[in-house]
């Protein structure tokens, strides 16, 4: 493993994460929290600091996690670079959100538009982050 590799790929999936998601859930497609049955924070609380902190440092720990596990199976994973990556983050995405996510209306009062929203999302970010850790990461 590339300590250096590492925190660089973890570092620069977090700041796509925050942006990605702060553009998407934030502005673009705010009005899918507004679909009943609204079980959401208020933006205000959302927005204080130990929330904001929380779901930032999460976030980073998740992203860490993502690199982490990326370069632990490199070898096993099919593709070059970029390719790599991105057959990893679909991997990811099968087994974490897919397998999650939609299970989601069975157990929550969620709307089903949100948890297609979320799954079309996270497949995004799931591709994307690993094509950044496969470019950087490649050997």
């Amino acid at each position: 493993m590339n300590a250096k590799r590492i925190v660089i790929s973890s570092l620069l999936i977090w700041i796509f994460k925050s942006a990605f998601v702060m553009l998407t859930c934030g502005w673009l497609f705010n009005w899918v929290y507004q679909i009943p049955p609204i079980i959401w924070k208020a933006p205000a609380q959302m927005m204080q600091t130990p929330n904001m902190l929380i779901s930032y440092g999460g976030s980073l720990l998740v992203s860490l996690v993502f690199v982490l596990v990326f370069a632990w199976i490199y070898k096993g994973i099919p593709g070059k670079g970029a390719k790599k990556g991105v057959a990893y983050g679909f991997i990811v995405w099968l087994v974490g959100a897919l397998s999650g996510i939609t299970l989601m209306p069975s157990y929550m009062t969620i709307a089903t538009t949100v948890v297609v929203y979320w799954l079309i999302q996270l497949l995004l970010i799931s591709l994307i982050s690993g094509a950044i850790v496969g470019a950087i990461y490649k050997k």
